[in-house]
């Protein structure tokens, strides 16, 4: 790590600055490196295979812990699922599977690396806001080390990700409003009290951890970059940590071509699409990323985790959406309903409503032939349907009712 740059206004920081965001304009920052001592590094050391999100240590902002974390955090399956991808006709679809995370999110990897710099910093406690994942996440993570966590979370949030969160022993706060009021909240709380703030799209370390999903899926296909990598979208950072994580690989000549990261959100929560299509009919080619702006929306979607009205990390990811050429794609909450029964039968994997939205968003692409059947395609399963058993429940059909006895099982059977 050698600073920060704001991915608005480009202003750079040195890597003793210690705010949050640019003090110029505002804007997000993202934290930059000296590639060519990461290259060293590499060349030195390699790359340590240990099962661990530090294994990719030369990449990171933070001190690698001097013993092993207390959490397999990443290292996440990447399942090649070809009766799933069979039934749209394409023949190298897998699935990254961050469902197996500690606490069953994509969310764990920016925890560790968040809480890792709280400590690196002496920080006495974290917080978060979140639609629910982040908060469980961070909760998860924090109790592994000993540090206090405080979460706030829309008073919607699934029952499970709230169980999540208090059975970990972070303090929840259901704060009476959406995902946005309760950002805003923890952002003046944490100002306030003093608190490490997670909450993506402030804090520039999510990112950082978030990026490690990429590392995990080039080093799964043996030191090759997939054509393109779907990727269920609300604030924004998830999407803009993959992209971050292939450009860091081919800045060290890791790869040398890119994927396509494809933006999936809900139609009822689509601000980063909405702006992605917009620029894309203004044709547009030299974008001042200083004059983007991202309209709010009114989120409504049974996709909680991508529920969001102002996507906070929104201008890193419509950069990396139209950057790296991949497609927006909204789809309607029918169809990522449908979609969780149809993964959980064809793969084996149970998918939130919000890691659905991918496979959703792919049969679109396939109808529109926007993706050829060869192409060698990831989609991000970001969160276990377990966080979310209401919704998920809606996508499948009710159990058989029987009586005690095998006729009402042969019964049964031919219904």
């Amino acid at each position: 790590m050698n600073g920060y740059r704001c991915i608005a206004c480009a202003e750079t920081q040195s890597a003793d600055f210690t705010g949050f965001v640019c003090p110029s304009c505002g804007g997000n920052l993202e934290i930059t490196y000296d590639y060519a001592a990461i290259i060293e590094e590499i060349e030195r050391s390699g790359i340590d295979r240990a099962r661990s999100i530090f294994t990719f240590s030369a990449f990171l902002p933070v001190q690698r812990p001097a013993e092993r974390f207390p959490l397999r955090i990443g290292r996440t399956p990447l399942y090649p699922a070809r009766r799933l991808g069979g039934s749209l006709g394409l023949r190298n679809l897998y699935l990254k599977d961050d469902t197996a995370n500690p606490s069953a999110s994509s969310k764990d990897r920016a925890s560790a690396i968040v809480v890792r710099r709280a400590m690196d910093i002496g920080a006495d406690v974290v917080s978060v806001a979140s639609t629910g994942n982040a908060a469980s996440s961070l909760a998860c993570v924090a109790a592994s080390v000993g540090l206090p966590a405080i979460v706030f979370v829309p008073e919607t949030a699934p029952p499970p990700k709230l169980t999540q969160s208090l059975s970990y022993g972070a303090t929840v706060l259901a704060v009476r409003g959406n995902y946005d009021d309760a950002f805003d909240l923890c952002l003046t709380a944490s100002q306030e009290f003093g608190w490490f703030n997670r909450s993506t799209g402030y804090n520039p370390f999510t990112r950082e951890g978030k990026k490690v999903c990429a590392f995990e899926i080039w080093e799964s296909l043996d030191g090759r970059a997939p054509d393109r990598v779907l990727v269920p979208t609300g604030d924004g950072n998830l999407l803009s940590g993959m992209w971050k994580g292939w450009l860091d690989l081919q800045a060290v000549g890791l790869i040398d071509r890119l994927p396509k990261i494809d933006c999936v959100q809900s139609e009822s929560s689509a601000a980063i699409c909405n702006t992605v299509n917009a620029l894309r009919a203004s044709g547009r080619v030299d974008i001042d990323w200083a004059k983007v702006s991202i309209d709010a929306v009114s989120a409504n979607t049974i996709a909680d985790s991508i529920a969001v009205d102002r996507p906070r990390d929104g201008l890193a990811a419509v950069r990396a959406i139209i950057e790296s050429g991949g497609e927006a794609i909204t789809v309607p909450d029918d169809e990522i309903l449908d979609a969780i029964a149809e993964m959980s039968r064809l793969s084996g994997v149970f998918p939130e409503p919000a890691a659905a939205a991918p496979w959703a968003a792919l049969k679109r692409m396939v109808t529109a032939e926007t993706v050829a059947p060869d192409e060698l395609v990831v989609c991000l399963v970001s969160g276990s349907g377990l966080k979310d058993v209401a919704g998920a429940r809606r996508a499948v059909p009710e159990p058989h009712e029987v009586e005690p006895s095998l006729e009402a099982v042969r019964a049964a059977l031919k219904r």
